[in-house]
């Protein structure tokens, strides 16, 4: 077991960050940390670094107890906080360099991180010089110059343009490989593109411990089209599997199907018999999207 939380209770003042949280990670599982801002994903993560003691509950990481060993548990783990603490006037091997020293980590390691990480043509580059994806991948590769056992990463792709995030989705999954890693985000499609399973916290809770590969078999099939006339709801509810209808405002209807065909075509094929003109016809992740906001509405 990598990591395991048990009933862990945080409050600051007469807030509670964290109620009671409990939940398992296995070694070399890709665990996405999802929950609106302020359920209390950073407070869990850093109690889990020993960087904040739990009012009450335990914690292992690697075995490690989080307040007796913190030692051992900040040695065994690579932690990428939401703002990235980096020199920015040093050199990026400079920088890595400084941190192998803290780590006693021999210098060849260095090279290893840098080529790991994709950031060997801008390793001769000042830090303040990089892209905000480079900079994530200079934290990236600075809490993996220990080659630790586990990863912790708290919102690690925040402020990247769409090109940068595919980056540093992909290098993640490359990590995750040989690695564990919990990967705390409020971006849905984040931990669909990397994670292998998802934890859900809300107001403190956790409210959801879900597989990804559960999710996705789930038949429900959701559409949004917008006709340029209003439609019968009666209409709509002809069409083959349709389990629900809904307005959604105008002429914009959200149907959902119980079944794993693409309706679209048979959308689009309706509205031609029917005479209508069919203005916009899209497919909606309702999965992973419609749980989260059931949960933390």
């Amino acid at each position: 077991m990598s990591i395991s939380a048990k009933n862990i209770t945080k409050s600051f003042g007469e807030q509670k960050a964290l109620d009671s949280v409990s939940f398992e990670i296995n070694k070399g599982e890709i665990v996405g940390f999802l929950g609106p801002n302020g359920a209390g994903k950073s407070t869990m993560m850093r109690v889990l670094t020993s960087y904040h003691l739990a009012d009450s509950g335990s914690a292992l990481v690697n075995g490690f107890d989080v307040v007796t060993e913190q030692k051992q548990v900040q040695e065994s783990i690579g932690f990428l906080p939401e703002h990235n603490p980096l020199y920015v006037d040093m050199y990026v091997r400079e920088y890595l360099s400084f941190n192998a020293q803290v780590f006693k980590v021999d210098k060849p390691r260095i090279q290893e991180v840098i080529e790991q990480t994709g950031l060997t043509p801008e390793a001769h580059k000042k830090i303040g010089q990089l892209s905000k994806g480079y900079r994530q991948r200079v934290g990236l590769a600075a809490a993996l110059l220990h080659d630790p056992e586990v990863l912790i990463l708290d919102e690690p792709t925040t402020g990247l343009d769409p090109n940068q995030l595919i980056e540093i989705r992909k290098l993640i999954r490359n990590i995750g490989s040989n690695k564990t890693i919990l990967l705390s985000t409020h971006i849905m499609k984040e931990v669909e593109a990397v994670c292998d399973r998802v934890l859900i916290i809300n107001k403190g809770e956790l409210v959801a411990d879900k597989k990804l590969n559960d999710l996705r078999e789930n038949t429900t099939q959701v559409l949004e089209v917008e006709f340029d006339y209003r439609v019968e709801d009666v209409l709509l509810f002809k069409l083959p599997h349709v389990k629900a209808v809904k307005n959604t405002g105008g002429f914009v209807y959200e149907i959902t199907f119980d079944t794993e065909k693409d309706m679209r075509p048979t959308v689009f094929d309706f509205a031609h018999d029917n005479e209508l003109k069919t203005l916009q016809l899209s497919r909606k992740n309702k999965n992973l999207e419609s749980l989260f906001t059931e949960l933390t509405s």
